[in-house]
């Protein structure tokens, strides 16, 4: 009888090198992959794939990711304008590439079932469940949720790798990370406590005493809604929001403490970096602003946070995503032009906007002129208000 295969979610770490480890005292061949999404240098990729072979994976596999989290996440997270719960830009969405991927290999190698190294106390379990069910009628394996009972689950996988004569580690930080194209989130030690996050709850942003003295000017150019340009040179999406990363994180931009509600009905904090995806942001709002209507505007925000909440929910491949993204996808169309950022203290902001786009009336300018009489005016004001007037005149009598 021939030995099943399964594939594997791996990034070299204490679960995913767990998780290898466990599947296969279980009988498994084990295909592992690395998803790279910008974020990783060469050597890094490197060592994980060696950790890999080293644990005893049959084959290992790098992809990148890059473009499809710019086309399928950073450009619909822009076109909504919406974060979830107002606060957090969805850092997550990679899993969704991730599994999906991971399918693609399964089927590339006739693997009979798909495993990640997710817990069962948080989020991504529910990510990562709902699409591979949702993308293939193999069976889902989760080692590390299998050990949940256990007193001390690090405890146990250490031992557990220990005992095999497998290397481990020593944990060089308090925090468990998580960083991809998008940014990085952080959590663990003092900010699950509630407490004030060290300095070294940091990845991308650098903190207030390294900020430089001098702000920070970049200009954005959109090309009906995509970011095509920063300071006139022209770059692919992914290449472009590493770049951002790179020159605003020492600014501080994009970092921030979050709480929000987790799909376990705990609440969450983390420390999240964005600087990248902050800009773009801050960019594409401004535009948006300027070239789109007051409707166009109001219910951008309204699919853009239903967007962030499929997204966070687990949701991705439920088909509202895709009617959601064609309204997006459509809205996009006038917002073209040129944005000024600077950068100072830890924050980002729009100083101008150049659009042919612009919705100007010749002659008006808002409370400064008009193109119309005080008489026009004052029948607008009475026309606009006389619902509300009369309904407080009736309350009077």
């Amino acid at each position: 009888m021939s030995q099943k295969t399964v594939v594997l979610a791996f990034s070299g770490g204490l679960d995913t090198s767990y998780c290898v480890a466990a599947l296969r005292e279980q009988g498994w061949r084990v295909v592992t992959y690395y998803v790279h999404s910008g974020s990783v240098d060469p050597q890094a990729e490197e060592s994980i794939a060696a950790r890999a072979m080293e644990l005893g994976a049959a084959d290992h596999r790098t992809l990148n990711a890059g473009s499809l989290l710019w086309s399928e996440v950073v450009l619909p997270f822009l076109w909504g304008g919406a974060r979830r719960q107002g606060r957090y830009p969805v850092l997550c969405a990679d899993r969704y590439v991730i599994a999906r991927l991971g399918v693609e290999l399964a089927d590339e190698v006739g693997a009979d079932a798909i495993a990640h190294g997710c817990t069962g106390m948080g989020n991504d379990q529910v990510r990562f469940d709902v699409t591979l069910q949702a993308l293939t009628e193999r069976p889902v394996l989760a080692p590390i949720r299998d050990i949940q009972d256990k007193d001390n689950v690090r405890e146990y996988e250490m031992a557990f790798l220990k005992e095999r004569g497998f290397a481990v580690p020593e944990r060089a930080s308090k925090y468990s990370v998580n960083e991809n194209l998008l940014g990085a989130t952080l959590s663990g030690g003092p900010i699950d406590q509630w407490e004030v996050p060290g300095e070294d709850a940091r990845v991308l942003t650098a903190g207030a005493q390294d900020w430089p003295r001098e702000p920070l000017s970049l200009s954005v150019q959109f090309e009906d809604g995509v970011p095509v340009s920063v300071d006139g040179k022209k770059a692919e999406g992914a290449a472009l929001l590493k770049a951002l990363n790179d020159c605003l994180g020492p600014y501080g931009v994009g970092y921030e403490i979050y709480t929000g509600d987790t799909l376990v009905g705990l609440k969450g904090r983390i420390v999240f970096e964005a600087p990248g995806l902050a800009a773009l942001e801050a960019a594409h709002t401004a535009l948006c602003e300027a070239v789109s209507s007051r409707e166009q505007n109001g219910f951008r925000r309204t699919v853009g946070e239903a967007w962030c909440d499929l997204v966070y929910d687990g949701r991705y491949y439920d088909p509202l995503r895709d009617d959601l993204e064609a309204y997006l996808s459509s809205s996009r169309r006038r917002t073209t032009g040129e944005v000024e950022l600077r950068a100072a203290g830890g924050t980002v902001h729009a100083v101008a906007v150049r659009s042919d786009n612009i919705l100007k009336r010749p002659g008006a300018v808002y409370a400064q002129k008009a193109a119309w009489t005080g008489e026009v005016a004052e029948g607008f004001t009475g026309l606009f208000g006389q619902s509300t007037v009369l309904w407080r005149r009736r309350d009077r009598e």
